[in-house]
């Protein structure tokens, strides 16, 4: 629930395939490309990867139930804004530090806003209100459906990404897990259609952001940390100028939600970031983009065992064919090079 310019979303969410962005809860984003064996070569984390690919699926994971906490003092639009907020600091921090600068062009910058909006400010704030009425659990297991929606989208949008027997295949098999999870042949009974309908929304949004950051800065030379400070700095503005529209200032600012907010930004939306590039850079985009599959299991059980959410059996069957369907569309019959856009500030961020 994830979360940058698209590397290739939240959910983010962390995808090097046009179907994956990225989730914050999240669809979020990665660098280009590395060689492994050269970025070995210049410098060895003092981390392994495996451990900072660990830590990145905990954080991302545990998005949904700080967004459920931060809903308990806040308006949606207000913990978006905080999110966006210290997310943006951290990133701030990280290209000061590598004196980085902030790209130029006023093209790029609109590019960027439009990017900021499909990737950020709209997912965030869609997430937060359906939480209001769903169960973190759910919201979690939405988000997984990026990868599906992307696929759908590519398939239509791009016109290098041919459909093939597989990959439409694993579409058809994840929508029938969403379905699954739904309790369709219980005729939805007992789920908050409107919480649930934006969580959908929100995933959708990842990938219609990601195809747009494609086909208008895939070839911008400023750096992935550099675009994606500034996409999620024009998040931060766009959620400035809409929150005092349709919220009032809290009148107490609780420990809790306020302390889930912070830690939803600093480090489900800026250390993540900058976590995944890492990841990617080391190992490459491929098994970089696996996160996805961990975000839903570990949002179901967070929600379970630490906010008493209840689960019935075809939530997590369900979760699995959604999972396993968007695996499936990501299989390619042969290899072909692919373009690696700067990619949106939510990954997989919920």
């Amino acid at each position: 629930m994830s979360t940058a310019t698209p590397p290739r979303p939240g959910p983010d969410s962390a995808s090097p395939s046009p179907a994956v962005t990225a989730a914050d809860p999240a669809v979020t984003p990665a660098p280009a490309a590395v060689d492994p064996a050269r970025a070995g070569a210049r410098t060895r984390p003092a981390v392994d990867w495996r451990v900072r690919f660990a830590v990145l699926a905990l954080i991302w994971g545990f998005s949904f139930l700080l967004i459920k906490v931060g809903t308990h003092g806040f308006a949606p639009f207000q913990v978006t804004f905080g999110r966006l907020f210290f997310g943006t600091a951290v990133l701030a921090v990280a290209m000061a530090v590598k004196r980085d600068r902030l790209p130029r062009g006023l093209r790029t910058w609109g590019h960027l806003a439009v990017a900021a909006f499909f990737l950020n400010a709209l997912p965030f704030s869609l997430f937060a209100y359906s939480e209001l009425t769903i169960p973190s659990t759910l919201a979690g297991i939405c988000n997984a459906t990026s990868p599906l929606w992307g696929m759908a989208l590519s398939l239509v949008a791009l016109s290098e990404d041919r459909p093939t027997r597989r990959r439409v295949a694993g579409l058809g098999l994840g929508f029938l897990g969403v379905l699954t999870v739904l309790g369709a042949w219980q005729g939805f009974s007992g789920l908050d259609v409107t919480g649930t309908a934006m969580a959908l929304l929100a995933s959708l949004s990842y990938p219609i952001g990601w195809i747009y950051v494609r086909r208008t800065l895939a070839g911008n030379s400023g750096s992935h940390l550099s675009l994606t400070g500034a996409q999620l700095f024009l998040a931060t503005l766009q959620l400035a100028v809409v929150t005092p529209l349709f919220t009032t200032m809290p009148d107490a600012f609780p420990a809790g939600p306020l302390l889930a907010v912070i830690v939803l930004g600093a480090l489900g939306t800026g250390l993540a970031i900058l976590l995944q590039y890492g990841v990617v850079a080391e190992v490459g985009p491929t098994t970089g983009q696996m996160v996805t599959y961990f975000i839903p299991v570990i949002a179901t059980a967070a929600g379970v065992t630490l906010l008493g959410e209840e689960l019935s059996w075809n939530t997590p069957v369900g979760a699995l064919i959604v999972l396993a369907g968007a695996a499936l569309t990501q299989t390619r019959a042969r290899k072909r090079p692919e373009p690696q856009p700067h990619s949106g500030a939510s990954a997989v961020q919920p």
